[in-house]
């Protein structure tokens, strides 16, 4: 089960109560919240002045990729045909960066950009849809 965020009025009343001379561990047991998260708020109170939470999900891993989008969409612009695994290894050569090609195609995902299964692959697929269904007995319901 994840935890949730706890509102910023409550957080507010706990910094108030602490500063108002209680302690974190009796006001954590006033409000109804763990000590630690008394702790934590009180700490970005202190050093930050900060009563909000900090934020959460979604997507803080991107803006590296992102950074070096130029370079990714320069490389298909000279050469369509590159792939993913080359990608990789070109901005790993040329800038140290290193990205799962999982994490390319996302990048270009995000922009519309496809990479198409390389040629060999398709001619299989074609032969394998042409070849005569296997396994089906004639007659059989």
């Amino acid at each position: 089960m994840m935890a949730k965020t706890l509102s910023e009025d409550l957080r507010v009343r706990v910094i108030a109560a602490v500063e108002d001379g209680l302690s974190r561990h009796a006001a954590a047991a006033r409000f109804g919240i763990g000590v630690a998260s008394a702790v934590r708020w009180l700490r970005a109170w202190h050093e930050e002045g900060a009563t909000a939470g900090k934020p959460r999900g979604g997507d803080r891993h991107s803006a590296r990729i992102e950074a070096r989008g130029a370079v990714i969409l320069g490389a298909i612009e000279a050469q369509v045909d590159i792939t993913l695994v080359e990608l990789a290894e070109l901005l790993e050569r040329e800038h140290g960066d290193r990205f799962a090609p999982s994490t390319i195609w996302r990048f270009l995902n995000r922009r519309g950009l496809s990479f198409k299964k390389n040629c060999a692959r398709q001619r299989a697929a074609t032969a394998r849809r042409r070849s005569p269904a296997r396994g089906l007995v004639r007659g059989a319901t």
